[in-house]
């Protein structure tokens, strides 16, 4: 790959949060860059700069529109998934995460691809029960981590799990491809959706915070990473992305203090999120909308597991940006 003549770039998932912000990337370093979208959804979180790229009617489900995009030599990032926690949601996720990858990985295989960019999640790479050590210390996750089955895994976990097994198979068969798997992403984006609903939390200056660690990175450095990596001889290797681990009433207590909000002062212990959630389920059913909080995120919100995204730093000579760098960027554009 040369300057004067970036390699195309195909992305699906590029109108979401995580997917705009790789799209913005290549973009700034001159790729043709193709789209997928769906146009009743409309442009997303690129209608600013819609006019700079070509975009590409489809779906991850439907095979013939990845066909007519997805072109030899073509560098293709794969960033479409849905992330819920509600149990309704089950089978969509089956489909987009799992079946959306495979038809990804079976068409760049048919087509010859130069390299295949998957972005998944540590949560694919499960949860296991905790062994050893002493109580109320975290279990430590690296990418050398084997799938466990346990009740920690919850469905969206298992679904990126599964997928990851259609990139893997892919690559078996000869496919060029790197995988990145972030831990909560922070930054610039849709307030109400995944993980930026953290920033609603705290605007709505809610009173309570749960007693687990949370891990984050910033949406920039998962841009950064996946397109470095794009551009380099790394392949059939995963990365774990994570720029910190801390308690959840901290990074609640610092985005409040950027926004000039009142920060969560009441800790609910996990034995009370276990109540709170089957009551939340029946107030939503009644309501027609979907629960603040489920069995799986009230499991995660008290969990303690530390992600070790430390290979990333060494592999790419790489540097994750300060939290305070993030949250005062997220600040500027609440303004």
């Amino acid at each position: 790959m040369t300057s004067s003549s970036p390699n195309p770039v195909f992305i699906t998932g590029g109108t979401g949060f995580i997917g705009s912000h790789i799209a913005r990337r290549f973009l700034a370093e001159g790729h043709p860059l193709t789209v997928l979208y769906r146009p009743e959804n409309g442009y997303g979180l690129l209608v600013d700069v819609a006019d700079k790229i070509n975009w590409h009617a489809g779906d991850v489900l439907d095979i013939p529109s990845l066909e007519s995009a997805i072109e030899a030599d073509m560098d293709v990032i794969h960033a479409a998934a849905i992330v819920s926690f509600v149990p309704k949601d089950r089978d969509r996720m089956e489909h987009i995460n799992v079946e959306g990858t495979a038809n990804v990985v079976n068409v760049c295989l048919k087509a010859g691809v130069r390299k295949l960019g998957y972005v998944s999640s540590v949560a694919a790479l499960g949860r296991p029960t905790a062994k050893g050590g002493r109580a109320g210390e975290p279990t430590e996750i690296n990418e050398n981590q084997k799938w466990e089955e346990s009740p920690n895994n919850s469905v969206y976990a298992k679904t990126k799990y599964w997928a990851e097994l259609e990139v893997w198979r892919g690559v078996a068969e000869g496919l060029n491809a790197i995988m990145v798997n972030p831990s909560i992403v922070l930054g610039v984006g849709n307030w109400s959706k995944s993980s930026l609903q953290l920033i609603k939390y705290v605007l709505d200056e809610k009173p309570f915070y749960p007693a687990g660690l949370v891990n984050y990175v910033d949406v920039l450095d998962v841009a950064d990473v996946l397109v470095q990596l794009m551009q380099s001889d790394r392949t059939a290797r995963r990365f774990i992305l994570n720029g910190g681990t801390i308690p959840y009433r901290s990074l609640l207590e610092q985005i409040a203090a950027v926004l000039g909000k009142r920060p969560p002062s009441r800790q609910i212990s996990p034995a009370l999120t276990r109540l709170l959630w089957p009551l939340e389920a029946v107030r939503a059913w009644l309501l027609g909308k979907a629960p603040l909080i489920t069995r799986e995120t009230a499991r995660s919100a008290s969990s303690l597991y530390r992600y070790d995204g430390h290979e990333i730093e060494e592999v790419l000579d790489f540097q994750y940006r300060p939290l305070s760098d993030t949250l005062e960027r997220v600040a500027a554009a609440l303004e």
